[in-house]
């Protein structure tokens, strides 16, 4: 395997590293079922750093080139194929998420053979070397004190927030953040609020079991409609401005002070939920809302698409009028979050790894998402994808030839895909019959993905 001298910058060497054995996994020269040397082996042949071999490892295992049983090492998949093999064997693919479904185009889902397995375990090491017995104790409701440091800085960096460590909460997630945030406002006599039509039915439920009924606002391509806003009977909102779930839309300004000017004059507020505002791949991400009024907006995220929804790690940046209510019910709630795994998130981010993590993430998601529109351009000509070229799904409005869409998610069942229309997300259903499918994307390979639309088509009668 030749690499560029050794003299050559480590990113270009890594490039051709990957190149090389992706073109090797093509050729057939590493066959299916190949078992790989381990990274330290491979990187004393070559010559290079363990952690080039590793990176590469990860991305053509995220690829779906390679797989990686944990303990077993690494082994070439089945994924890929070529040529005349590839026509008699039919397609390859990772194990199937249920019995008959060949790829499940699910919205919101990371890929979490991402997650930096080797940074994560070298946090948490350098944490239980460095960390004083006294943070083994209940910890403060509001989180480490070293965490919430590091994520109000990594905030304001990335996502323009005015994060005051005092303000910031460490939660399990937004979907404890918008819990809190629900019991606070039904203490403080809200009976509703109002969430995006459509929208995340995540949010209606969450909130419904704090007791508030939530009541939808309906939105165009710009944001909420002022109108209906208007006319609510509701004094908080929850809204995802920078990448609007599902419709894919980024608010315009004109709308995001809109909806500022509301919750002053009926001294409201609002829940931004920044659910992927990292991944934008077209541009810098629009900046988080909260920036434009810290009293009135409440900012909340989590690690759940850049790490893994398992770590249940997350965090809200609050108006001071809410701060010590919300702070006291996530005391009463669960006594604090663990003191471990803040320890070792606040270790990678102020490490950089997370940085790292959230640009490998993107090199990931942006290749799968280009080779989404390639598929569907090639296998359903006509469609167009709406919203902006961010997050972990897209919107495509299929021609009317392929509806009605019962009819469409139907029969792409049938051949394995399964698919989601764009009404199951609101209350407005679509007068013109068009096929609205919301797609993710970001928890398949590219082969996977192409395969998938393919079958589709082929369900379909599509060319």
């Amino acid at each position: 395997m030749l690499l560029p001298a050794a003299g050559a910058p480590a990113r270009r060497r890594g490039r051709a590293l990957q190149e090389a054995l992706r073109e090797a996994v093509r050729s057939g020269r590493l066959a299916a079922g190949t078992r790989l040397p381990s990274s330290r082996a491979l990187a004393a042949d070559l010559g290079v750093s363990r952690g080039l071999v590793t990176e590469a490892y990860e991305q053509l295992t995220a690829e779906g080139y390679l797989r990686s049983d944990r303990g077993s090492g690494t082994w070439v998949g089945g994924t890929v194929r070529t040529g005349r093999a590839a026509a008699a064997a039919g397609p390859g693919g990772p194990p199937v998420p249920a019995p008959g479904v060949f790829a499940d185009f699910r919205p919101g889902t990371p890929d979490l053979s991402l997650f930096p397995r080797t940074a994560w375990a070298a946090a948490q090491r350098a944490v239980l070397a460095g960390l004083p017995h006294g943070a083994l104790g209940y910890p403060d409701p509001r989180g480490l004190p070293v965490l919430r440091a590091a994520l109000a800085a990594l905030l304001a960096r990335r996502r323009g927030v005015v994060a005051d460590p005092d303000r910031l909460v460490v939660c399990s997630g937004v979907a404890q953040a918008t819990t809190l945030l629900g019991t606070v406002l039904r203490t403080r006599g809200h009976r509703a609020v109002g969430v995006e039509d459509p929208g995340s039915p995540e949010h209606d439920r969450l909130f419904a079991a704090t007791g508030l009924d939530v009541v939808p606002l309906p939105l165009d391509g710009e944001g909420l409609r002022p109108g209906p806003l208007a006319r609510a009977d509701v004094r908080a909102v929850v809204v995802t401005p920078a990448h609007q779930f599902p419709s894919g839309i980024a608010w315009s300004a004109e709308r995001r002070g809109m909806l500022l000017d509301w919750a002053r004059t009926v001294d409201g507020h609002v829940l931004e939920d920044d659910y992927d505002g990292d991944f934008r791949y077209d541009r810098a991400p629009v900046g988080a809302l909260q920036g434009l009024d810290p009293e009135r907006v409440v900012y909340a995220g989590s690690v759940s698409k850049s790490l893994a929804p398992g770590l249940r790690l997350g965090w809200m940046v609050l108006p001071g009028a809410l701060l010590d209510e919300v702070v006291e019910r996530k005391r009463t709630m669960d006594l604090g979050h663990p003191s471990l795994d803040q320890a070792a998130l606040a270790h990678l981010v102020t490490s950089g790894g997370y940085d790292r993590q959230l640009r490998r993430c993107q090199r990931a998601y942006r290749e799968r998402r280009d080779a989404l529109l390639a598929a569907l351009e090639r296998h359903f000509p006509g469609t167009s994808v709406t919203g902006i070229a961010a997050g972990l799904h897209v919107i495509a409005r299929l021609p009317a030839r392929y509806g009605p869409p019962d009819r469409f998610v139907a029969r792409a069942a049938e051949a394995g895909v399964v698919l989601r229309p764009l009404e199951e997300y609101g209350t407005a259903r679509p007068v013109d019959g068009a096929v609205r499918l919301v797609i993710g994307y970001a928890h398949l390979a590219p082969a996977v993905i192409a395969e998938g639309v393919r079958r589709a088509a082929e369900a379909l009668g599509g060319r």
